[in-house]
């Protein structure tokens, strides 16, 4: 991680223990979190090294509630949620894009309403690109991604999301070239 990722994380993270002071489960009454499955398109552009690919992908994920899946104390609004996508790069040219990520979803439930439930999430994952840009070595890497979003029709069983994501590509050392690149992803989809 370079400076660049490091302090907008930390910044989040003070942000969320500053506006919103978790509840554990455990310690409120229980509540049974279903086990929820959705669909997605992520449309992304990479800023870094330059503004010259754009790609789109196909998602289907997971999500769960923290504490059931992993079986440990955890705030209420903490959710995690297994993600696979598969699409192809758009511009210069098409190439194939395959991607699988776990991450951590934290809902702002102070801001929530009957429409909108805003959250936080931040994960990992691995990525395979059937394209390189100069110096990055190799096309099978790391793909650590963190960003904002909300579900929308929130009272729905079926809500809409909307999230926006920094997006971020590297091979961790693995290679001795390692040229990161860096993209913005839109993620539009529903749960059902």
């Amino acid at each position: 991680m370079t400076v660049r990722t490091i302090v907008p994380t930390f910044a989040l993270i003070l942000i969320l223990a500053i506006f919103h002071p978790p509840v554990f489960a455990q310690d409120a009454i229980p509540e049974q979190v279903p086990d929820r499955y959705g669909m997605a398109t992520v449309i992304g552009n990479t800023y870094d090294p330059k503004n010259d690919i754009t790609f789109v992908q196909v998602a289907g994920f997971a999500q769960f509630d923290y504490a059931k899946f992993w079986g440990h104390k955890a705030p209420e609004s903490l959710r995690f949620k297994v993600e696979g996508a598969l699409g192809n790069t758009t511009r210069p040219e098409k190439r194939a894009i395959v991607s699988a990520h776990i991450f951590a979803v934290y809902y702002l439930n102070g801001l929530a309403s009957k429409v909108f439930k805003p959250y936080v999430e931040g994960g990992i994952g691995a990525i395979y690109t059937d394209f390189k840009v100069e110096g990055q070595g190799l096309r099978f890497n790391f793909n650590p991604q963190m960003g904002i979003g909300t579900e929308i029709g929130a009272s729905s069983d079926n809500p809409f999301l909307l999230s926006l994501r920094l997006h971020h590509i590297s091979n961790g050392g693995l290679n001795h070239e390692n040229r990161g690149v860096n993209s913005v992803t839109l993620t539009i989809g529903r749960f059902f």
